[in-house]
Parts: C-alpha cells; structure tokens; sequence
C-alpha cells in the first residue's frame, strides 16, 4: 500500500484529529505517532533517514495509506521522493498557541520512570519490547535534533514553527500542497483530495487533557494488547 497522504505539520496541531478524518475518507490507515509507540520496531528505518540514508519504506509504512504527526513531518521530503504522487498536508495553527500546546505535552519530556515501565510492559507484551528504543530515537532525534535540545526555550520554538511552515510552503509544489487548519473543516481537506464530504462532524481528538491521560505510565500496557 502507497502512501497517498503525507502530513508536514508539527505535533500539536492537529494531526490526530487529520488522522481519523484521513480514515474517514478512506485514506488510512493513517501512521502516526502514537502508532509508532505500538509497533515501535519500526524506529529502526526512521534511524535510517535521520542519518541521511535511505530505507525500506514498504516495510516502514506496510499497511498505512496516510503519514502525519512527527517524526513523519520531519522526513517529509524524503517521502514525496518515495511517493511521488502522494499530497502533503500542513497542518498550521497560531503560532503561540503551538507553543503553549507543545511544551505542556508532547516536548514536556519523558516523565520519571518511563523506561522502567516500558521494559516492564515489554515482559508481556512483544510489541512494547522496542519501546526503549523509540524512547531514545525521540530523545536523540527530536528533542536534541530536530529541536536542538531547546524544548523549554519558547521564543526559540516559535520561530522554528514558523521558519518550517514558510520552509514546507515554499518547497512543496503548490498544487500538491494544502495548507489546513482543523478549523475550518471537511471542505478544503475533501476539495483538496477530490473526495465526498461525508455526512458527520469533522473529528476533533486528542486535547490537552486526553494527551495527559493517555500517557501516563499506568496506560501504557493498554497499548500493546
């Protein structure tokens, strides 16, 4: 399965809610983080492209028809490269409104015992035995990387929100790009992919407060039954 949707926008701007509304619309299943968390093996061909290499991308994204949320957004040249007929996504918000977002939950950091939990969860569970692991990659890769270790640095992140929205705008094609803020609803997602406008409520998932329920180490086994 080709991916035919690639997302570009940062965590925290809505891209779980893009997700269900890409599974809506048939463009799923849609990979995300938290998708990544359940079947963290695959960290092993997102190490490949942070060290610049390729990868085996039918193995990476095996089964989805959609990629959104980090680490996707950060690869997403690579992935128009892969597939080439895919259209890409930029999910946007206000700017300060991300940061505020962002560093109260996904840039918050690990929190104290959760490599401990996760090589726990992994006696039981197998798909949780590669978590450690994708604890690392997202350490190393987004927060020191990606991010250059400023996570608690709000002036800095705000830039760096705004240099990779104009950065993604002026690299993807136009006709191959749509920039969307979950807002505003069915109609520019489904004109954009040439879709019907399905007859329910755009999705709206993953709050403040439902992200900080979802992770806290007690849940974690819940994701690997």
């Amino acid at each position: 399965m080709a991916l035919k949707v690639i997302g570009a926008g940062f965590g925290r701007t809505g891209t779980e809610s893009l997700k269900a509304a890409l599974e809506q619309l048939g463009f799923g299943p849609c990979d995300h983080m938290f998708e990544l968390i359940k079947t963290a093996h695959r960290v092993r061909y997102l190490e490949d492209l942070a060290r610049g290499e390729t990868t085996d991308f039918d193995a990476l994204f095996a089964g989805f028809g959609s990629a959104v949320d980090f680490p996707y957004a950060m690869h997403y040249r690579e992935l128009m490269a892969a597939y080439p007929e895919a259209k890409v996504v930029l999910t946007v918000r206000d700017a300060d409104a991300w940061v505020a977002s962002a560093t109260s939950t996904i840039l918050r950091g690990l929190p104290p015992g959760a490599r401990w939990a996760a090589r726990a969860a992994g006696l039981v569970y197998a798909n949780a035995r590669g978590v450690p692991r994708w604890m690392d990659y997202v350490e190393h890769t987004l927060m020191n990387g990606f991010f250059e270790g400023r996570t608690r640095d709000h002036a800095y992140l705000r830039q760096r929100f705004l240099d990779w929205n104009a950065e993604v705008q002026a690299t993807v094609p136009a006709k191959r790009l749509l920039v969307f803020e979950v807002k505003d609803g069915w109609e520019p997602l489904c004109g954009f992919l040439g879709v019907g406008v399905p007859d329910a409520p755009f999705p709206r998932t993953n709050s403040g407060a439902s992200f900080e329920e979802r992770t806290k180490l007690r849940n974690l086994p819940r994701l690997f039954r």
